[in-house]
């Protein structure tokens, strides 16, 4: 690629963010607008709420980041937007925004996969950061966050063969479900680390839903364990339901819980990249940003020899630099999507 510089937004979920990147490498502005303390009190996502969140930060949020690169977005070679998956409303105002820039000042607009882009995340270094090689072909990448959670093998770019994904609950909503029932914050991948990380006894276990050899993940299976471990907890210790647990049990139960979760997640990428000879791993998404993950992944590749790339924690979470990296790729080969562009909210990375 040469010399391309795009303006990127991302609007798929409860993030307001837009970016500037050059060549699907180099960050020259990453602004996000979260709405993490909005849903908070909901203890997850309202999509009404989230959508007219959109409304009131996109214009803001864009001159920022405009104003952060020191560019006008007639300084751009072309729009990039997330089209799909996600969530219908939130789409529609990125796509929107997107179209209308583009229009207006004479641009392409490239349509991009939410998806694609946590993967492509892997691929960019912030404007002062040296050069770095790029992630070597084949790719296995994992994608886990609140909404997904699955493998996929890149053979090139924009080349995905998916190898397995959730059968029914994404990894993060399992936290997120898990913290509120140890009484924890939102979101509670976070909360879930954090109370962890004191935990001093290691008695509790959760299952592990293996599903045989596939590369399918499962944690539906591992919320019901959850529940029941938890209740029978609060029993034994005579607690009423009103009565928060003991820290020292949070702490207990959160270890186990994530130490499940982690377990299942690293055995089958690891297996995975053992099977398609994967020269890179790639982890993304939202739970990429959990240590214990981080540092089971980094040990497990390290040991077999091949090299890991992990965003830094800001790039694992949904953002616009993503975006402008996948839509790097997809610009400089020649894709260039219509005005008419509609938001996909089911929209796949690969079958």
């Amino acid at each position: 690629m040469s010399g391309s510089l795009l303006l990127a937004v991302e609007t798929s979920c409860d993030e307001t963010a837009i970016a500037l990147v050059e060549d699907g490498r180099r960050i020259h502005a990453n602004v996000v607008a979260s709405q993490v303390a909005l849903h908070a009190p909901s203890g997850g996502i309202v999509p009404e709420v989230a959508a007219r969140a959109h409304l009131r930060w996109i214009l803001p949020v864009l001159d920022e980041a405009l104003a952060a690169a020191g560019v006008t977005v007639r300084d751009c070679d072309g729009v990039a937007v997330t089209y799909g998956p996600g969530l219908a409303g939130s789409l529609l105002v990125g796509i929107n925004l997107a179209k209308a820039l583009a229009y207006v000042h004479d641009r392409p607009l490239i349509a991009v996969n939410h998806l694609e882009g946590h993967a492509y995340a892997a691929w960019l270094a912030d404007d002062d950061e040296q050069d770095r090689a790029e992630p070597a072909f084949p790719v296995v990448a994992l994608v886990v966050s609140g909404g997904h959670t699955f493998l996929v093998e890149m053979t090139d770019h924009l080349t995905y063969r998916l190898l397995g994904g959730t059968v029914d609950d994404a990894a993060g909503e399992a936290f997120d479900k898990v913290g509120r029932l140890l009484g924890l914050g939102y979101p509670g991948g976070p909360a879930i680390e954090q109370a962890a990380a004191a935990a001093t006894r290691f008695d509790v276990t959760f299952p592990r839903a293996w599903l045989g050899d596939s590369y399918d993940f499962s944690f539906s299976g591992l919320k019901t364990a959850a529940i029941r471990t938890v209740a029978a907890t609060r029993a034994d210790l005579g607690l009423t339901d009103g009565e928060p647990l003991p820290a020292a049990t949070v702490a207990e139960l959160a270890y186990g819980f994530q130490a499940s979760v982690v377990d299942v997640l690293a055995t089958k990428t690891m297996r995975a990249a053992s099977q398609v000879s994967a020269r890179t791993i790639v982890l993304g998404g939202g739970v990429a940003a959990n240590g214990p993950l981080r540092a089971r992944l980094g040990d497990e590749a390290e040991a077999r020899r091949i090299p890991l790339a992990i965003p830094r924690r800001a790039l694992c979470t949904d953002n616009g630099a993503m975006i402008g990296a996948a839509g790097a790729r997809r610009f400089a080969a020649g894709e260039r999507a219509g005005l008419d562009l509609d938001a996909r909210p089911s929209l796949p990375l690969a079958r």
